[in-house]
């Protein structure tokens, strides 16, 4: 029996990236001195994703003294810092594995921050395979995205699968037309779009790793 595959999202999936990314910007801009706007257009540039030209920028508009490379190193080694994934789903992330499953990450964003909050939470050593979109140029919700972080799990999207993840579009409209079954993890929100409807709606990813180990095991005693 082939071994069934499952990727899922990082940011405000398997990590709380909104949350550290709050705490950084508020630490970022009283360690500047710039303010409560200064606070709200940091916050906001780097809210849904950040890249060292992000810091340029932000660099530019504040004169800051650090060049560019430096803001954003040092923003990588914060954040990673920071991020944390409950001991709950690292276990569950073992579980999967341990009950046949593949495993993979597929993440939009920049390669080091990725890698870094990866590493730091212990989530890589229970994967797989992870892609992130800067290292092959392929963002989700395209489908080429889905069909390389199968790859990198040594699986092809022909096989099937499934895609866990927060986000309607990237993940569960992306994940549906690479033609995986999908589940979306809601964190306290409402779905909200009639255009299309995830196989599974969760309140967290724990329940989505549940749902999949049932599922597994219900497979598993169908072909027995």
């Amino acid at each position: 029996m082939q071994r069934p595959l499952v990727l899922f999202d990082l940011d405000n999936t398997l990590v709380d990236r909104r949350g550290a990314v709050q705490e950084w910007a508020a630490e970022f801009t009283a360690k500047h001195g710039l303010g409560d706007e200064g606070r709200a257009y940091v916050l906001g540039t780097v809210a849904t994703r950040a890249y060292p030209s992000t810091f340029d920028v932000i660099r530019t508009r504040y004169n800051l003294p650090m060049a560019t490379d430096e803001l954003w190193r040092a923003y990588c080694a914060d954040i990673a810092a920071s991020v944390s994934c409950p001991a709950e789903i690292l276990n569950g992330l073992d579980e999967l594995r341990a009950a046949g499953w593949r495993v993979g990450i597929a993440t939009n964003g920049a390669a080091d921050i990725q890698h870094a909050k990866l590493q730091a939470t212990g989530i890589y050593r229970r994967v797989d395979g992870v892609f992130i979109s800067e290292e092959g140029g392929a963002r989700k919700p395209q489908t080429r995205h889905f069909a390389l972080a199968a790859a990198r799990c040594g699986a092809a999207l022909g096989d099937g699968g499934w895609m866990v993840g927060d986000n309607p579009v990237n993940d569960i409209g992306g994940g549906y037309s690479a033609g995986l079954r999908t589940i979306w993890v809601g964190n306290g929100r409402s779905w909200l779009t009639d255009d299309l409807t995830p196989d599974h709606m969760v309140p967290h990813v724990h329940a989505a790793i549940d749902l999949l180990l049932l599922h597994g095991a219900d497979q598993a005693r169908t072909t027995t």
